[in-house]
């Protein structure tokens, strides 16, 4: 195997982990407006992701430098190509760590539910955009021979990228919903198990639509595999939190993350983004590498800084793994104005 297919596959495992951990976060900022009945339940959702959130964006920015080193004419013909879907992730990812941030800052009732419904808008759009993203990717868009996107914006709003991204927005919500279950008590977790099954079996139905569509078009032995693993694990994990077992549901669900986009990028390959006017215009895994000098050099920084990255972001899950509820959300009324709300140890606002 070449270096640069060894860095496809690094990247692939990059946006995987990515989407496993964001997938999870972005699914619980979404719970806060359709599961969370008050600014206490708000409260309690938001604290079960407060110490991690910014952690899992991590991959996302190593995904992205590790894409503009590797394959740059990959990253450069990607990021003008999608430049205002992009553009708009951005800027609900920079809104979003303001608004988890600054939600606590000021006691108002208006204030902290102004920037929840900012966590609200800006967990659901990149949940929906990165499904429109890597569906056109997979599918291939209109790349001449420059090697440069010659498309429009109406052009990635095909049938193929909404429904995949109606499938990511509805997986992460369920793999919100499994980790809200997991990490509550009381109430709350109750009515995460049962919005869960549900939105468990929507997202069956549009996964296996989105995917089954993935295979019939580019598919081949290898992305049969995984669209099975993926459909299995699903429907374990709903079964799984039905019967009130968050645990393995919440293994299950995150099985079915990986598997789902292990598939896209089995379809992908050897291609990193395919060209709609001429195969022979595709990029690939070749015609878009950096020298092997330079992929070398990747590599051996990689090995010895991506153990430190895993060690730290899993102790930190170690740190804050119990289980919170509204019990531990101090009512406003009963602090003073100027004194922040007291928040159990294990959470931050």
């Amino acid at each position: 195997m070449e270096l640069h297919d060894v860095w496809f596959v690094l990247i692939a495992v990059l946006w995987i982990g990515y989407f496993f951990l964001e997938g999870f976060d972005f699914g619980v900022g979404v719970l806060t407006r359709t599961l969370a009945r008050d600014r206490r339940e708000r409260r309690v959702l938001i604290n079960t992701i407060g110490p991690v959130w910014d952690g899992n964006e991590v991959w996302l920015l190593t995904a992205g430098g590790a894409t503009f080193a590797a394959f740059p004419d990959w990253y450069a013909t990607l990021f003008s190509g999608f430049y205002l879907p992009l553009l708009l992730i951005l800027v609900c990812l920079i809104v979003r760590g303001v608004a988890f941030e600054y939600r606590a800052k000021r006691p108002e009732e208006k204030w902290q539910t102004n920037w929840e419904r900012a966590i609200f808008w800006t967990s659901l759009l990149p949940a929906f955009l990165w499904g429109v993203a890597f569906a056109n990717i997979v599918r291939g868009v209109a790349i001449d021979a420059e090697k440069e996107y010659t498309g429009g914006l109406l052009d990635l709003l095909n049938p193929y990228a909404l429904l995949g991204g109606a499938t990511t927005l509805a997986l992460f919500t369920f793999h919100g919903a499994v980790f809200t279950a997991l990490k509550t008590v009381g109430d709350i977790r109750v009515r995460a198990r049962a919005l869960a099954v549900r939105v468990g079996l929507l997202t069956a139905a549009l996964a296996v639509a989105f995917l089954g569509w993935t295979q019939l078009d580019r598919g081949d032995t290898a992305t049969l595999a995984a669209l099975a693993v993926a459909a299995l694990a699903l429907l374990a994990a709903v079964r799984a939190i039905a019967a009130g077992r968050e645990g393995w549901s919440f293994t299950l669900s995150g099985v079915t993350v990986v598997a789902a986009v292990a598939m896209l990028f089995l379809a992908l390959y050897p291609n990193v983004m395919p060209s709609t006017l001429d195969p022979a215009w595709s990029l690939t895994v070749t015609n878009s590498a950096s020298s092997p000098y330079t992929l070398t050099i990747m590599t051996w920084l990689a090995a010895l800084a991506t153990p430190l990255v895993l060690l730290y972001q899993g102790w930190t899950y170690w740190v804050f793994r119990k289980r919170i509820g509204t019990q531990h959300i101090a009512d406003p009324a009963d602090t003073a104005p100027d004194t922040p709300n007291p928040e159990p140890e294990t959470t931050r606002t």
